[in-house]
């Protein structure tokens, strides 16, 4: 049962470029094979989320959306076509995704996370990404992640800024200190008014792009083992300045 499922021949030209990286290679294309991953907003970042998993190989993709699409999304949510304008959101991605790569199984949750369904919508998942767009959906997740042992890839747009990280509060880092959660980093939601929305402030399409994509990395990262993820550090991007920063935070408590 814990045996990784075979590559069949397509598989196997299909992710030739991942086989050939020593740090991914074969068992590293299983490991993201048999991996289920939960995306939370289908919207600017969880398009490219969603693209660049899928083609990656991920063995199964949850959405969880409830919105449809309209017009003005189409200049950053690039996993929707114009023709989907008025389409589920879920829906309209799992279509995308389906052309992109056949091999890839979707499951549906049309619904908005909320304290109170946030750790059942969890189980049976390996991985959380959290591209959602209210504070609400993102201490929710943050909170049932935290207590349910799920990693969670977290990030941020807005106008011309971003940021990410990785959250695995259940675990202790190399310094034998206790990882930090999402509490620690952002003790508080703020005040309601106080960030205005990306309807009310825009926001560059590619920006989205941008973080998404790196969210993207982050979960191949964490599945396949390769690198260091972005745990206890925050990356943050000046899209203006073309520039990034690492900013390190720790647990409040011992």
């Amino acid at each position: 049962m814990n045996q990784p499922p075979a590559l069949s021949d397509d598989e196997l030209e299909r992710y030739a470029r991942h086989i050939v990286l020593a740090e991914i290679g074969g068992p590293g294309q299983q490991k993201l094979k048999r991996a289920r991953v939960l995306v939370i907003g289908a919207g600017g970042l969880g398009a490219p989320v969603l693209q660049y998993l899928a083609a990656a190989g991920i063995g199964t993709l949850g959405i969880v959306d409830d919105d449809h699409v309209s017009l003005s999304n189409l200049q950053r949510q690039v996993i929707h076509a114009t023709d989907a304008v008025g389409m589920a959101k879920g829906e309209s991605a799992s279509e995308a995704i389906g052309r992109l790569n056949p091999h890839v199984k979707v499951e549906l949750h049309a619904m908005r996370i909320t304290a109170d369904n946030a750790a059942g919508l969890l189980e049976g998942y390996d991985i959380a990404v959290d591209g959602s767009d209210n504070f609400d959906t993102r201490y929710a997740l943050a909170d049932a992640c935290a207590t349910a042992g799920v990693p969670l890839v977290t990030g941020a747009v807005g106008r011309f800024d971003g940021s990410l990280t990785v959250l695995k509060p259940f675990e202790t880092g190399p310094d034998g200190r206790q990882n930090p959660s999402y509490r620690d980093l952002f003790p508080e939601p703020p005040p309601a008014g106080l960030v205005p929305s990306c309807a009310q402030a825009g926001v560059v399409g590619a920006l989205t792009g941008v973080i998404g994509t790196l969210q993207a990395m982050e979960v191949i990262k964490l599945v396949t083992g390769a690198g260091e993820p972005l745990v206890g550090r925050l990356l943050l991007y000046d899209a203006l300045g073309a520039r990034f920063d690492i900013v390190k935070y720790r647990a409040a408590r011992v």
